[in-house]
């Protein structure tokens, strides 16, 4: 656990950091096949997966879930699991516990959203390393302001920096930055001596992350920060509608799919 924790810390001003959302064990495995540095079981499964309109209805079992299939697929790179509302705002002996059980199920590390410094470092100081996450926060969006971006005045990117000094001394090994305006992340990634990792916050943090339905073209929602690098949606529908044909046509299956009896 911690020697990834390790390599992950060791990246900042070296190489760029990769990271991508997985929630099951056959994409997790083609994610990192693909060189994922690490592997993010987010609680955007809620959306991608469960059909929620929010990360808030995820729930600690759903997320043991998901965090076991892909931490059953990881052969080398960093597994971190999201924490999701209400694991860990009610106290740091809470946090702690629920961070158990994701470590249990094979979590390298746990990430949770906003200044916890509390929660942070008592779960650091539990052995559980801990992924900062600042700027846009789902979980709590609808009470800070909505999905807008974060960090465009000067007041806001202050408040920001000292939101991520916060959390990188209470003990975190990396942290987040969503949404957040690309010179203020720019600036808060050369503050501190941990890595960034940005979603939707420009090209200045130290590494990337997406949710993969996005950048697969799975998931309809058209966002500004996303580059698709695949269309398969469309592949998928295809793919189904070719089956389909083939079912009613009789078609499939054919002679090769069907067993023989056996001579005699």
């Amino acid at each position: 656990m911690h020697s990834r924790v390790s390599e992950i810390r060791n990246m900042k001003g070296t190489k760029k950091i990769v990271a991508v959302t997985a929630y099951d064990y056959t994409m997790a495995s083609l994610c990192e096949e693909g060189g994922a540095d690490i592997l993010l079981v987010g609680d955007s499964a809620g959306m991608v997966v469960l059909g929620h309109p929010s990360t808030i209805p995820v729930t600690m079992d759903h997320m043991c879930l998901f965090t076991g299939a892909v931490a059953r697929a990881r052969k080398g790179c960093m597994v971190v699991a999201d924490m999701p509302f209400m694991s860990y705002q009610t106290g740091a002996a809470d946090a702690v516990r629920n961070a158990g059980r994701l470590v249990r199920e094979g979590a390298d590390a746990v990430k949770l959203e906003g200044p916890y410094t509390d929660a942070i470092r008592a779960m650091a100081a539990a052995g559980i390393p801990v992924m900062g996450h600042i700027g846009l926060q789902p979980q709590s969006a609808s009470l800070s302001g909505g999905y807008g971006v974060r960090g465009q005045t000067a007041q806001e990117a202050d408040t920001l920096l000292e939101e991520a000094r916060a959390i990188q001394e209470s003990g975190a090994f990396c942290i987040v930055l969503e949404k957040v305006a690309g010179p203020a992340a720019g600036d808060i990634t050369d503050s501190l001596h941990i890595p960034t990792i940005g979603i939707g916050s420009g090209p200045l943090c130290d590494g990337q992350v997406l949710v993969v339905h996005d950048m697969l073209g799975m998931y309809p929602a058209r966002l500004r920060f996303v580059k698709r690098y695949a269309s398969l949606s469309e592949d998928i529908r295809q793919a189904v509608s070719a089956y389909r044909d083939d079912v009613e046509s009789g078609a499939f299956p054919a002679e090769e799919h069907t067993f023989p009896v056996r001579d005699g």
